[in-house]
């Protein structure tokens, strides 16, 4: 066994083919391995920071749109409490317009309908005069011709003619 090559103890020229050997591969890997293997590392790297960088951009964007969303709600929000208080003016202005037209409406109708009975009370009583100097003028026609002496024989006359004509 003695004879016998020791793995733990190499001798000089299994040594020197590793060395070659090291040597030969780790000039491929300098020349052409490692090239490709650190531009592969630098386009990971620089594809995490530009990934990272297109996060950062879309969280700052997404809070904008947040912060935006919410201007643009608090706007709504405003313009709605706006529109409703406009609203309601109007509505109070139209109610109180309506109640002064109907006011207004209503006290014309008043003085026409006061007018239209003061018209009619005159021409009652154009009416009511008319007749009693009709019936003036009847009652006197009547008592000239019957040429009476005696008064009272005249007042019973004229109450008969009276009860006659409210018959008649």
């Amino acid at each position: 066994m003695e004879n016998m090559p020791s793995i733990l103890t190499p001798d000089f020229g299994l040594l020197f083919w590793m060395l070659l050997a090291f040597g030969v591969v780790f000039f491929l890997l300098a020349k052409y391995g490692f090239p490709a293997i650190t531009k592969a590392v630098e386009d990971r790297k620089n594809y995490i920071d530009e990934s990272l960088k297109n996060a950062r951009e879309a969280n700052e964007k997404l809070a904008n749109v947040k912060v935006e969303g919410e201007n643009i709600l608090k706007e709504a929000h405003e313009q709605q409490a706006r529109i409703i208080k406009e609203a309601m003016a109007t509505r109070d202005n139209i109610i109180a317009e309506a109640r002064n037209k109907a006011q207004t409406e209503g006290q014309q109708l008043f003085e026409e309908a006061k007018k239209q009975i003061v018209a009619e009370k005159e021409n009652a009583l154009r009416d009511i005069r008319s007749q009693v100097a009709d019936l003036s003028v009847l009652i006197a026609e009547k008592v000239i011709r019957r040429q009476l002496d005696n008064a009272e024989e005249q007042e019973k006359y004229i109450d008969r003619i009276l009860n006659d004509m409210n018959k008649g």
